[in-house]
């Protein structure tokens, strides 16, 4: 009888303690949250850049979205904030339905339900889609309150960044339109028209000038240079360098000749003279620590460059770090490139090369302007920028980053959202066949029997 009375004393007190555990859980639960984003590129997580781009914002940020009160919608969207209100506390979150306030919504211009509104000081911005890449490029258009912009040489055979009739695809139209997207305002240059290039310019973009240009000009691009502007600089093996007194202050020589990557037929690419990379030394662009950048990048028709600041004059201040380098089996092919290639230790140079490079320096206090950092970027090669290329891998991806640092928005850097490489599940008919019977009917009958065969066993006891 003791024994009985045991086992029931146990059983009663497993119960309770079974129940406190359960009603502790519960509480517990109510209180604290534990989340882990198990999907593939933490696509449920803000990207370390998105989380950059907010902590560059200080000031209060209102989403508003205009939609009517039963729409399926408001759970995604309110899922989508929430992990933006996690890493900033001072975003809002605001639905607004258009029927009951449509004063409101036509005040934002709001033609449709499920439209959403972002404020950030004074200005707004709206949005037909809601995303992370959308809410990104949306951020920074509003976080730029000036108005800078990106200049584009033209005059001088420069790949053009107007779409038209004569657009070709070595063009950079699709390089404009993505700057665009980030909030970078992008507009061509002819010094011709416009013989200074204004103070309000983040950027000087020369693209592959296949012509001379004038003395005054030259003149115009090493002032802009001396006096502290940023510049991205780009030729090709087919094109004049030119622009010797501009090489020359900035202490970097172009090489004559074609990049050849030697492992081109392992990897499958079809010419040897298109660079492929996915590793890239420590700069601000790529990255300082290793696999921060690891994207495809491709590189057609590079041609080398070096730097040397042994004629700079200290006061110079350069420092130089490479974006872009060849493995040591690389060579600068300086024959042609037609048909088979073989290195010539008597005239081809063999590698590492340095296809792009990064320059900055810091400039002194002068007058009101504050003390800053000036960026220049110069690369062998222009096609990777090309509309033929930016898609390709991480071309644009890379294209991007270049311009943005060279806009001293160093904040905005790869707010870049990870997609999964295939999330759609295929099966064949068989296997749908053998996943709808064992939930429906051999899972059932297995916990059924499980649970038969426990109570017998109880019995027996």
């Amino acid at each position: 009888m003791k024994t009985l009375a045991s086992r029931r004393f146990q059983r009663r007190l497993n119960t309770v303690l079974i129940v406190l555990v359960v009603l502790f859980a519960a509480m517990v639960s109510t209180r604290y949250k534990i989340e882990v984003d198990w999907t593939y590129g933490n696509r449920n997580t803000l990207t370390e850049g998105s989380r950059r781009q907010l902590a560059a914002m200080p000031d209060a940020i209102r989403v508003l979205v205009f939609d009517y009160p039963n729409s399926e919608s408001r759970g995604e969207v309110q899922a989508l904030v929430a992990r933006y209100q996690r890493v900033k506390k001072n975003l809002s979150l605001e639905f607004i339905d258009p029927g009951a306030e449509p004063i409101k919504a036509r005040s934002y211009k709001i033609s449709r339900p499920g439209v959403a509104v972002l404020e950030y000081q004074g200005r707004h911005e709206t949005l037909e889609q809601l995303g992370e890449a959308e809410i990104a490029a949306s951020l920074q258009r509003l976080a730029d309150a000036g108005e800078r912009y990106v200049l584009f040489l033209q005059g001088h055979g420069e790949r053009s960044i107007m779409p038209g009739p004569g657009a070709t695809q070595y063009d950079l139209t699709l390089l404009a339109e993505a700057l665009g997207e980030k909030g970078l305002k992008v507009l061509p240059l002819n010094l011709l028209t416009t013989p200074k290039i204004p103070d309000n310019t983040s950027a000087l973009v020369i693209a592959s000038s296949t012509q001379a240009l004038l003395d005054g000009e030259i003149a115009t691009i090493r002032a802009y240079v001396e006096r502290g502007g940023n510049l991205l600089w780009l030729t090709d093996p087919d094109y004049p360098a030119g622009l010797a007194p501009l090489a020359q202050a900035l202490g970097i020589h172009w090489l004559d000749g074609t990049v050849i990557f030697a492992n081109y037929t392992a990897v499958g690419s079809p010419s040897p003279a298109v660079f492929l990379t996915a590793s890239y030394p420590p700069n601000p662009i790529t990255g300082t620590s290793a696999g921060q950048f690891a994207k495809i990048t491709s590189f057609p028709l590079a041609r080398a460059l070096e730097f040397d600041t042994a004629e700079l004059p200290k006061a110079a201040g350069w420092r130089y770090a490479p974006i872009i380098e060849t493995q040591a089996d690389a060579w600068l092919e300086t024959g042609s490139i037609d048909g088979e290639v073989a290195f010539d230790k008597d005239v081809d140079r063999r590698g590492p090369l340095t296809i792009g490079l990064s320059m900055s320096r810091e400039l002194p206090a002068a007058g009101e302007q504050a003390k800053r950092n000036q960026r220049v970027a110069v690369f062998g090669d222009g096609d990777f920028l090309s509309d033929l290329m930016l898609e390709r891998d991480g071309n644009k991806a890379l294209a991007v980053a270049l311009l943005q640092w060279l806009s001293s928005r160093d904040a905005l850097i790869d707010v870049d959202v990870p997609r999964a490489p295939d999330i759609a599940l295929n099966l064949p008919p068989w296997a749908f066949w053998l996943a709808g019977a064992g939930f429906t009917a051999i899972i059932p009958l297995l916990l059924l029997g499980f649970g038969i065969g426990r109570w017998l066993i109880r019995r027996r006891q």
